[in-house]
C-alpha cells in the first residue's frame, strides 16, 4: 500500500472508531475485541495489508509491544492513588508475585507432563502466559483516587507489577535453553535478574519519578519556569526510567510503572499565606498557566495533564497491539492441545489465585471476579517475541508461537464479552452492601 493509502485506511479505522465509540458502550463487546477482528481481516487471511510474521520480523514487533506496555504501565501507576504503606497494596503485590509464580509453575508441569516440552521451554511458555495485562483491562480498572473499589485497585496493581515479575523467570526458561547466561549455580539469574531486576528497576522509578515531578513543581510554583509540554515531561520521564534501569540490568517495566506512581504521590508545597484558587465563577475558568504556577495546585494540574495525555497514548497503544496480534494469528497454528487454552484461562488463573486471597478476607464475588479477569495481553505478547528474538527456533518455536496467540487471542474475546454484564452484577452487589463494607 502507498503512504496515501495507509493514510485513508487509519484515518477512516480511528473517525469510524470515534463515531462508534458510543455504539459500543451499549454493546457486550470491549473496544480489544473489535481491533482484533480488524486485524485479522487486515491480516494474510483476508486482505493481506499487515503481515506481521514473528518469526521473521520478532524484532520490530517486539520494540512495538514493548512501547506500548510502556505506556500503559505509566498509565497504570498514574492511576494508583492509594499510600504505598496502605494494607490495600498487599493484595496486588501478592497477586502480582504469589499469584504470578504458582501460574508459571503450574503451566511449566503441564508443559513437561501433557505436552512434552523440554523442561525450559515449559518454563519459558508459563512466563510468557503468567502476567496479566494492563492495556486490555479497562473494563474493570481501578477507578482513581485514594479510595478506590479493592476489586478494581487489585487488579489494575497486579497488571502495572507483574509484566516486570514476570521477567526473571523468562530469562530462566531461556537460560534453561541455552539462550541465556543464568550463571554458575544460577548465582547470576537470582542475583541479576531476579532480586536486582525487581528492587532495582522499582527504586529507579521510584526515585526518578518523585525527584522529576518535585522539581517541575517547584520550578513551576516558586519560579513560573518549567511551565507547559507536560507531553514531553510524560514521554521524557518513561524514557528516563526505562533507559536508566535497562542500562543498570534493573527491570524497565517496574521502572516506569514505579516513575508513575512516585509522580502521582507528588504533593502541592503551597507558599506561606497564601490560599488556594477559589471555584471559577464563569464558563472559562482559570487557565491553565495559572493553576500550574500556583502553589495549592501545581501539582495537581501537573498530574492531570500528564494523565490525560497518557490515556490518549494508551488508546492508540492498544489499538496498534491488538490489530498486529489479529493479523498475527494468521501465523499461528491452531494448536492440537486446544484444551490448553480454556484451562489456562478458566481453571489455572484460578488456582494460582487461591494462594494469593488467604487471610485476604475477600468476599465471594470479589474472589470470583479476581479470578476471572486474569487477562493475558500485551506482555504476553512482548515476552513470546523476545524470545523468539533471543533465538527460540524450530518446532518449539512454533509450538510456543501458537499457544501464546490463541491463548490471548481467547482471553480478549471471553474477556471482553463478559466484563460489562459482570461488573453491572458486582456494582449492583456493591450498592447493597453495608456503607461500612463498601470503605474496603
Amino acid at each position: 500500500m502507498s503512504l496515501a493509502e495507509w493514510s485513508l485506511a487509519v484515518g477512516a479505522l480511528l473517525v469510524t472508531m470515534v463515531l462508534a465509540g458510543s455504539l459500543l458502550g451499549r454493546l457486550p463487546l470491549s473496544s480489544a475485541m473489535v481491533y482484533l477482528a480488524l486485524g485479522a481481516v487486515l491480516g494474510p487471511w483476508a486482505t493481506n495489508v499487515l503481515t506481521p510474521d514473528p518469526f521473521q520480523y520478532a524484532g520490530v514487533l517486539e520494540a512495538v509491544a514493548e512501547l506500548a506496555l510502556l505506556i500503559s504501565l505509566f498509565a497504570v501507576g498514574l492511576q494508583l492513588g492509594v499510600p504505598l504503606r496502605d494494607r490495600r497494596w498487599r493484595l496486588p503485590l501478592r497477586l502480582a508475585f504469589v499469584s504470578m509464580g504458582t501460574m508459571v509453575a503450574m503451566i511449566a508441569a503441564i508443559g513437561v507432563w501433557l505436552l512434552d516440552l523440554p523442561l525450559g521451554a515449559a518454563v519459558l511458555l508459563g512466563a510468557i502466559l503468567a502476567p496479566t495485562d494492563p492495556v486490555l483491562a479497562a473494563g474493570v480498572r481501578s477507578d482513581p483516587g485514594t479510595r478506590p473499589d479493592r476489586l478494581g485497585f487489585s487488579l489494575a496493581g497486579e497488571g502495572g507489577l507483574n509484566d516486570g515479575a514476570a521477567f526473571p523467570f523468562v530469562m530462566l526458561g531461556l537460560g534453561l535453553l541455552g539462550l541465556h547466561d543464568l550463571g554458575t549455580g544460577l548465582v547470576r539469574w537470582w542475583s541479576i535478574d531476579l532480586l536486582w531486576a525487581t528492587f532495582g528497576g522499582a527504586a529507579i522509578g521510584g526515585t526518578l519519578g518523585a525527584a522529576t515531578g518535585r522539581l517541575v513543581v517547584y520550578l513551576r510554583s516558586r519560579h513560573d519556569e518549567a511551565v507547559g509540554l507536560d507531553e514531553f515531561l510524560s514521554l521524557g520521564l518513561v524514557g528516563m526510567a526505562y533507559g536508566i534501569a535497562q542500562l543498570s540490568l534493573a527491570s524497565g517495566f517496574l521502572a516506569v510503572f514505579a516513575a508513575g506512581l512516585a509522580l502521582q504521590r507528588v504533593r502541592e508545597r503551597p507558599r506561606a499565606q497564601t490560599r488556594p484558587l477559589p471555584a471559577a465563577v464563569n464558563s472559562d475558568g482559570h487557565s491553565y498557566e495559572t493553576l500550574a504556577t500556583h502553589s495549592h495546585h501545581a501539582s495537581a494540574t501537573m498530574l492531570d495533564s500528564v494523565q490525560g495525555f497518557n490515556e490518549q497514548l494508551e488508546k492508540l497503544a492498544e489499538l496498534a497491539l491488538v490489530l498486529v496480534l489479529g493479523a498475527m494469528l494468521a501465523y499461528a497454528e491452531l494448536p492440537a492441545a486446544w484444551w490448553f487454552i480454556p484451562l489456562v484461562l478458566m481453571v489455572l488463573r484460578p488456582l494460582s489465585v487461591l494462594p494469593a486471597t488467604l487471610g485476604e478476607r475477600l468476599t465471594a464475588p470479589q474472589f470470583a471476579m479476581i479470578a476471572w479477569f486474569g487477562i493475558r495481553g500485551i506482555g504476553s505478547l512482548f515476552y513470546l517475541l523476545l524470545a523468539l528474538r533471543l533465538g527460540l527456533d524450530g518446532q518449539l518455536a512454533v509450538t510456543v508461537v501458537s499457544l501464546t496467540l490463541w491463548t490471548v487471542a481467547a482471553s480478549i474475546v471471553v474477556h471482553g464479552i463478559t466484563a460489562q454484564p459482570l461488573m453491572r452484577q458486582y456494582l449492583g452487589w456493591r450498592r447493597r452492601r453495608t456503607p461500612r463494607s463498601l470503605k474496603e
